[in-house]
């Protein structure tokens, strides 16, 4: 494993970015690939043999590009496909989950809501991870609800129109009248839509979990010994099943990054 070699990022489409910039804040002179799985998004809707499938290739084609680790920036990925992943590569290979521990600390009601897809909500890995943190804490009462049309919204790169703040209200209008203080984002493409989810939620706390996931990237790179060597920032270089210069445009201002990176862009299937 080179020590230079880049660190995969992928998602269904662009939420991961989230997760890739907080990766760069913490790790600024690593290489990144982030591939955007546009073309096939969204996960949450499909079956787990579809994921897995989306997944699996995926996986394949950034180790084909010599990453030494792969972030799976995407909730639903992770709670179906990532044990499959690690089953078939010895990179390290860091997942995401919603954020219920940190909730916990921060709830004053003791009412949570956990907004995510309905595949993730539904998915063995999260029923786990709620039956972890229940048990420890069964006074904690989490609501769950799925963000019906976030993800499309993200993708759409709409995420402060009159339209973008009703289809978050439908969302979270209930779960801040069942007297939820505290809202937990369980799908990357979600904290794209944090200023329509707080004018939603009237003050609510919000947990994003992507700090901790570039977190856990960093120790599984330390425990690797493989920190990139430079001394002068990282590159992206982004790959995608979409329609690539619409994706290179959102990623362009979702990441707030030089134009001249749409060039980067590697068209996929």
């Amino acid at each position: 494993m080179s020590a230079s070699a880049p660190i995969g990022v992928f998602d269904s489409g662009v939420g991961g970015l989230s997760v890739l910039k907080a990766a760069q804040a913490q790790l600024p002179f690593e290489h990144f690939i982030y591939y955007a799985d546009s073309g096939f998004a969204p996960y949450g809707d499909k079956s787990d043999a579809y994921v897995i499938a989306r997944s699996e290739h995926i996986g394949a084609w950034l180790v084909s590009q010599e990453v030494k680790a792969i972030v799976v920036a995407c909730n639903t990925a992770t709670a179906i496909a990532v044990q499959a992943l690690r089953a078939r590569y010895r990179l390290p290979i860091v997942g995401i989950e919603p954020g219920l521990k940190p909730a916990i600390a921060a709830t004053r009601s003791g009412k949570i809501g956990v907004l995510a897809t309905a595949r993730t909500l539904a998915s063995e890995r999260y029923a786990k991870l709620l039956a972890r943190v229940q048990a420890q804490s069964p006074q904690i009462n989490f609501i769950p609800r799925v963000g019906e049309g976030w993800v499309e919204q993200v993708e759409r790169g709409d995420f402060d129109s009159s339209q973008a703040s009703q289809t978050v209200k439908r969302a979270v209008t209930p779960l801040f009248e069942a007297g939820c203080d505290t809202l937990v984002l369980g799908c990357t493409h979600y904290p794209f839509l944090s200023q329509a989810i707080q004018a939603a939620a009237l003050g609510a706390t919000i947990i994003d979990t992507a700090p901790a996931v570039a977190r856990e990237l960093e120790r599984r790179i330390a425990t690797e010994a493989v920190f990139n060597p430079a001394t002068i920032g990282g590159t992206v270089r982004l790959a995608t099943t979409g329609d690539a210069p619409v994706v290179a445009q959102l990623v362009i201002r979702m990441l707030g990054i030089n134009p001249q990176t749409a060039a980067s862009f590697v068209a996929t299937r």
